[in-house]
């Protein structure tokens, strides 16, 4: 008889900040958001942290008060991960470094860079991660040094350890420049193996992470895409020639996005995202079970703006239909208001998204294959419009290629 796989999770305390920008709801969101990914990273959070302040502290992030709180629960629960909701300056890494010892002090892009790393199969994907990684550590390369400093000064103190950062410091620098050359070496390579597709019509799957656009592309273009529900689950782009009735494109699955998302990420998927750029059709997949998908629609939305490919044709593909649940008010309930989360699906397609338009705006269910003729027929119509665009006289495509040469001929 085989033995149950056991899997040794890291226990892990996340902390997070109530702001002016940032609600307790909203900071609800971000934590059960980084909960998620920790434990994609392997993690197991046994406790959250979280304190109402106009700003972030400059020299630790939180109240002197509250890290005294979150050292006396670390030391007590031998917690040996503690992350934050947001990105740590060097100085406020080392000064909780300092005070919080014998635990790993990260921050959420520092954890999204670790899923990555994991989540990295081939080599030019490790190859834009561990640039991204690089770039984070550089100018945090003087608080790998702090147990020089915990050390009583004296001659040869001082002088190695300097001498030490500055040399990593090197390191890390030419390390950077030699990933850039090799990325641009496999950018070029890519892009000549995009041109070399042919003007076959190009559909990129966009979205946010987990909502299922691996499912979708394998549904579609009947391909082996791993899926798996954590976050990032794919890295790297999938490409694949999809045929729907008589009509060849390509259909690329890209790496989710994210709220907060590292720009060190933006800046080394370049190549990744350039799929996205040089695609003629973007299908949005929009998990609508997810009771903040509006507020992915707009982190998405801001992507694509960051990328420069907001101005293409897309079609809003609101997903896990059948995983939809919305709340509701007992009919003696008078007190409980009516929000967004009490809409049915009917209800919803009559709020903005009838704005988008019923050719804009299709509801499926990937993994239950809900609706989806109707789904594949609309995306045949969009990709067909994209193709007549540009070969006018192609004809030969279509089953009503004898009535269109019959009525050019009259």
């Amino acid at each position: 008889m085989l033995e149950k796989e056991t899997i040794n999770f890291e226990k892990t305390a996340i902390v997070g900040i109530v702001t002016q920008n940032q609600s307790e709801e909203k900071l609800k969101e971000y934590l059960d958001e980084l909960e998620f990914l920790t434990y994609t990273a392997g993690g197991e959070v046994v406790k959250r942290f979280s304190q109402k302040m106009e700003r972030p502290n400059p020299k630790t992030f939180v109240g002197t008060g509250k890290l005294e709180e979150i050292l006396l629960y670390v030391k007590e629960n031998s917690i040996s991960t503690l992350i934050f909701d947001d990105e740590l300056t060097p100085s406020q890494q080392k000064n909780i470094s300092k005070l919080i010892e014998d635990c790993k002090i990260l921050d959420r892009t520092h954890l999204i860079l670790d899923i990555f790393a994991q989540r990295a199969e081939t080599s030019y994907a490790r190859t834009q991660v561990e640039l991204a990684q690089c770039q984070y550590l550089l100018p945090r390369l003087s608080g790998m040094w702090t147990h020089l400093e915990r050390q009583k000064g004296g001659i040869g103190m001082r002088g190695p350890g300097e001498t030490e950062i500055e040399t990593d410091r090197r390191i890390v620098r030419d390390r950077i420049a030699l990933l850039k050359d090799k990325i641009k070496a496999i950018d070029k390579q890519m892009g000549t193996q995009r041109s070399n597709r042919g003007a076959m019509v190009r559909v990129a799957l966009v979205g946010y992470t987990n909502v299922g656009k691996s499912t979708l592309m394998n549904a579609i273009g009947k391909s082996d895409v791993f899926v798996e529900n954590k976050l990032f689950a794919t890295l790297d782009t999938t490409v694949r020639k999809v045929v729907i009735k008589n009509l060849p494109f390509l259909l690329s699955d890209t790496v989710g996005f994210i709220r907060k998302l590292p720009t060190q990420l933006v800046d080394s998927f370049k190549s990744t995202l350039d799929e996205v750029r040089e695609a003629d059709l973007l299908l949005h997949v929009v998990d609508i079970s997810h009771p903040e998908f509006e507020d992915h629609i707009a982190s998405v939305n801001q992507t694509l703006l960051d990328i420069k490919a907001n101005d293409k044709p897309i079609i809003m593909v609101f997903n896990k239909i059948d995983a939809y649940k919305h709340l509701t008010i007992d009919e003696d309930d008078l007190m409980t208001q009516k929000t967004p989360r009490h809409f049915t699906l009917e209800e919803w397609k009559s709020t903005w998204m009838s704005r988008v338009g019923e050719e804009n705006a299709l509801f499926i269910s990937a993994t239950e294959k809900e609706n989806f003729e109707e789904f594949r027929e609309r995306v045949y119509e969009a990709v067909r419009q994209i193709h007549i665009t540009r070969f006018p006289y192609n004809k030969f495509l279509y089953p009503d290629y004898k009535d269109a040469v019959e009525k050019e001929e009259k």
